[in-house]
């Protein structure tokens, strides 16, 4: 009995020494797999013991020459080194935990690490003993690094983006107004830029746009300040300019840029710009109203047609307009703080079924005086002073929390064109998506046509990360725009929603029966459904129904509802 009481205990020793080994190599493979390594370090004979710093250290020492507290000290800059000692110092710390962040340089590369670690103290309140983690952070520091630039520049050229170049504007006009000076603010435009991209493709539409973007900065004196506030748009704020110096500026503007062609991938480019500037603080107060009137100004200098230029001017007519521009979008924020924005719902019936399949989220605001206004009277406003971005945002919000209550429910909701221009908005967005997995195969996202060929590769990304995730993506207002079929094909929708102005009265206009016969046909070779926006008769929904389309949607089966049947059922508790 005796021996075999010895042979179990052998044997239970023998398991517990293999289940520590797969333990300690498990451990080993997620430090590994994390970039981190733990250290553990006694001070009365500086021992410093490591796991795991092999892999996270390779560029960087000789883990064997790093067996004390010494050398790992030795390792910091000098900064570092006093930061370090301060922590390990520090007598009776009211907090037991300490970080240091920090970067080293090796042969082949910079490095940025981070040290978390608890000191244990003596009897005396003195550090004995410190156990910690050295994590490799420069990925991390990177990507903090580069949504730090989305934030305030434009990821194409590396200006300022609208935003900051807004608030930019915004401290020159102020300060000019308190030191009685002028300033001014102008916008460039890249003529024909539609043309450019149709000839030699986006890539070289874009090496046109940094190019120019790069010609105007090198023209500009040292207080000037530029940015790119749209596809084919840069801004520029003077804070010393005067009324009788902007012929002469926007001269200059014109010259940088038309003075040599663009070597492209596919060749020399001649690009030319067209110039809106306003006189500032005399014609606007706020940037807003700035930006508003020197882009007026510019769709003027395009009239004339190339390299023109215009300097704004007031018009009762024009200011008139901009009031109740400005009206309505300060309306827009006041629904936006109240939460007057709303979602109506206009069924999506099947061609055959003819029973709705799914739904079409429409925005509408609720005025003070409780009638409602469509997304047309608003949206323009708001795209125009940069709100559609919220709009959107709470958009995308009431849409995924309707899914969330409704569980047999499937939703699309729009994408404006300012926003699918907007590539750190667009990756928020699938972000979102992707942290709500759950409900995106009952999701179809809509972008328009000419939104959709306004940023092409970005949107292109943008419709196979959706697609990725699980979520429909179709193309809106399809017709109105200039897409071809092989961009259509490129950009890898599901859906094709046949631009209403071509069905309203499909049965009645033997041109547009061609129009749409033929975009259905081609629509099937790409094997993407098709979606007749302003179905309004059943005429023309046996008409479309014949030719083949896949799903109608207008007001002969049913009209925007902000109160649909399935809203009104008891919500799934989220």
């Amino acid at each position: 009995m005796a021996r075999g009481r010895v042979l179990h205990k052998a044997l239970n020793d023998n398991l517990n020494a293999l289940s520590n080994a797969a333990a300690t190599e498990r451990m080993r493979l997620a430090l590994d797999g994390a970039d981190e390594a733990v250290f553990d370090w006694t001070l009365a004979d500086d021992m410093l013991v490591w796991d795991g710093a092999d892999n996270v250290l390779r560029h960087h020492i000789d883990i064997s020459k790093m067996d004390r507290g010494q050398a790992l000290r030795a390792w910091l800059s000098p900064a570092m080194r006093e930061r370090f000692a301060a922590f390990i110092d520090e007598v009776c710390p009211l907090e037991p935990g300490f970080m240091l962040e920090f970067d080293v340089a090796s042969r082949t590369q910079r490095d940025y690490f981070e040290i978390r670690a608890v000191r244990f103290e003596g009897e005396d309140g003195t550090v004995e003993r410190v156990v910690g983690v050295l994590r490799r952070v420069t990925e991390q520091k990177a990507l903090m690094a580069h949504l730090s630039f989305l934030a305030t520049c434009d990821e194409l050229t590396g200006q300022l983006n609208r935003t900051r170049l807004r608030e930019e504007l915004s401290r020159v006009i102020g300060k000019a107004e308190r030191e009685g000076r002028s300033c001014a603010y102008f916008v460039a435009g890249i003529d024909k830029l539609a043309i450019i991209n149709e000839t030699y493709g986006f890539d070289v539409a874009d090496e046109v746009i940094v190019a120019t973007g790069k010609r105007l900065a090198n023209s500009l004196r040292g207080s000037d300040i530029i940015g790119r506030t749209a596809g084919n748009k840069f801004g520029v704020v003077l804070s010393d300019c005067g009324e009788d110096e902007m012929a002469m500026v926007a001269e200059r503007l014109h010259l940088a840029v038309r003075r040599e062609v663009v070597e492209t991938r596919a060749g020399p480019v001649s690009a030319t710009i067209s110039v809106g500037a306003v006189a500032l603080p005399k014609n606007a107060s706020t940037s807003q109203e700035a930006m508003l009137q020197a882009d007026e100004a510019l769709e003027r200098a395009k009239g004339m047609g190339r390299s023109g230029f215009a300097v704004y001017t007031r018009s009762a007519q024009r200011e008139s307009a901009r009031r109740r521009l400005m009206t309505i979008a300060d309306d827009t924020m006041s629904a936006l703080n109240e939460n007057r924005l709303i979602l109506s719902y206009q069924p999506i019936v099947g061609a055959k079924s003819r029973l709705p399949e799914h739904y079409e989220c429409l925005l509408r605001m609720t005025r003070t005086d409780g009638s409602l206004a469509v997304a047309g009277e608003f949206i323009p406003a708001a795209e125009s002073l940069g709100l559609v971005r919220l709009v959107d945002w709470l958009a995308l919000e009431m849409t995924l929390a309707q899914l969330r209550a409704h569980p047999t429910v499937k939703l699309s909701l729009n994408v404006s064109g300012t926003t699918a221009n907007d590539q750190s908005w667009l990756n928020a967005f699938v972000d979102c998506i992707r942290e709500n997995h759950e409900l995106a195969s009952r999701l179809t996202v809509e972008l328009t046509e000419t939104a959709a060929l306004q940023a092409f590769e970005d949107n292109a990304r943008f419709v196979s990360r959706l697609r990725e995730l699980g979520c429909r993506v179709a193309i809106d207002d399809f017709g109105a725009g200039y897409t071809s079929f092989r961009n259509l094909h490129m950009l890898r929708f599901d859906m094709v929603k046949i631009d209403g102005s071509y069905v309203k009265n499909l049965s009645h206009s033997p041109d547009n029966q061609v129009f749409v016969r033929t975009l259905v046909d081609l629509a099937k070779n790409f094997h993407l459904e098709t979606v007749a926006e302003w179905v309004d008769s059943e005429e023309d929904a046996c008409l479309l129904a014949e030719y083949g389309v896949d799903y109608f949607q207008g007001f002969h089966f049913g009209r925007p509802d902000t109160a649909p049947a399935w809203a009104n059922l008891p919500a799934i508790a989220s």
